[in-house]
């Protein structure tokens, strides 16, 4: 059995536990009468105590964690993409749908400004991740990977429409179904970046400044190199420390 990646856990456990969360906040408020079951969106869950307060914090975090991802899938695809300006306007589309989950969250004023930029670049975010998916074909698993998520990419947009010609005519019941599925399917994207994860380790180097440029160029550069090329490497870094100590 081929061994996975730790990081390959961590966009499902994102999508599922956002998700309980969500679902909490709305038995919460439908446990203290606030809303009635079936019949409302679920942020109006969230409007009243103590409902709110699990509503943003599951929000706040859902933001952050979702951003970690996007960086996460940025430095993954930035050595194989061709065209960078796709990698970088995937990120910061997601970026800011993060930044539009905590005005809906936390912002009455500001939370249909929050909502529009939550699923607008979000559904943005899932097709641009769709369309390189195929094009970089990671471990020849593009197509494997890409379809999924170009349903996905679809049934998001047909339920954003949905959703806003439904409140358009007033019918919040249905629209409130709408916004369900287009939460539920965005989160389902975001779980598919575990085919990918599985492969990857990340790691965050840290290096010490206080040491000479050319002592802090060896200790924090690992090339595999042959005994051959370690030796002349070495003679070069000490006759570099004669010269320099005469």
């Amino acid at each position: 059995m081929r061994k996975c990646s730790p990081w390959t856990f961590l966009p499902a456990m994102y999508s599922l536990f956002t998700a309980a969360g969500l679902w909490v906040v709305y038995f919460i408020a439908v446990e203290d009468e606030k809303i009635t079951p079936l019949s409302s969106e679920y942020n109006f869950a969230g409007n009243a105590p103590p409902a709110s307060c699990v509503f943003s914090q599951v929000m706040n975090l859902a933001a952050f964690v979702g951003f970690i991802i996007g960086v996460l899938r940025y430095l993954q695809l930035k050595p194989q993409v061709h065209k960078p300006w796709l990698n970088i306007s995937s990120l910061v589309s997601l970026s800011l749908a993060c930044f539009g989950m905590t005005l809906l969250s936390n912002d009455k004023e500001l939370h249909n400004i929050g909502t529009y930029m939550t699923f607008g670049l979000g559904t943005l975010f899932c097709w641009v991740q769709s369309v390189i998916t195929l094009k970089v074909n990671l471990r020849n698993e593009g197509r494997r990977a890409g379809i999924p998520r170009f349903v996905l990419s679809g049934a998001l947009t047909a339920c954003m429409l949905f959703y806003f010609a439904l409140i358009a005519q007033r019918l919040h019941m249905h629209a409130a179904r709408a916004q369900w599925a287009l939460v539920i399917f965005f989160l389902s994207f975001l779980a598919t970046f575990a085919i990918e994860f599985r492969h990857c380790h990340f790691e965050i180097v840290c290096t010490d400044n206080r040491d000479p440029p050319l002592s802090n160029f060896l200790r924090g550069v690992r090339v595999p190199v042959g005994p051959a090329i370690a030796l002349e490497c070495y003679k070069t870094v000490k006759l570099c420390r004669g010269e320099c100590t005469n």
